[in-house]
């Protein structure tokens, strides 16, 4: 979990993102972890720091200068930005999420469709802003397609 700056428009908080991802990069080693093929995951605010690295990499905000994730996994969000090079994204969204509408997002994955990124759009029923894990909501069991999505990712990577 990071904790990150609030503020400025998320600007700040993206550079705290792009900082820790290059501290993991750095020290993977000794934190035992892999750095191929990673993703970046976020909810709500964090959905949006994690697609700002995808589209534009860790040294646009102050990280070092790193490959771009594998894929993208945003929850609950808007993000309305693309750039011409997307990483592959998985988008979950509520259907009644006043916060974040899923229409905002659907204009998104439908600019990612034009420039040909790969995605997978799940919307579900009854579900508002902060669903978390889908626990007991009909999107119960969200992760685990999303992780299925990433695996698929990973090996088409060349």
């Amino acid at each position: 979990m990071l904790k990150y700056r609030a503020g400025q428009g998320g600007r700040a908080a993206t550079e705290d993102l792009a900082a820790a991802i290059s501290d993991v990069f750095q020290n993977a080693g000794s934190l035992e972890v892999g750095t191929d093929g990673y993703s970046l995951w976020g909810s709500s605010a964090g959905a949006r720091m994690a697609a700002a690295i995808g589209s534009h990499g860790t040294s646009a905000f102050g990280g070092s200068p790193l490959p771009k994730p594998a894929v993208v996994v945003m929850a609950y969000t808007a993000r309305s930005e693309v750039t011409a090079s997307e990483p592959p994204t998985f988008v979950v969204v509520g259907d009644r999420d006043s916060i974040a509408p899923p229409a905002a997002m659907e204009g998104r994955i439908a600019a990612l469709g034009r420039i040909g990124t790969s995605f997978e759009y799940q919307k579900y029923a009854g579900v508002g802003h902060g669903s978390g894990t889908g626990h007991g909501t009909s999107a119960q069991g969200w992760i685990g397609r999303a992780i299925q999505f990433w695996e698929k990712e990973i090996k088409r990577t060349p």
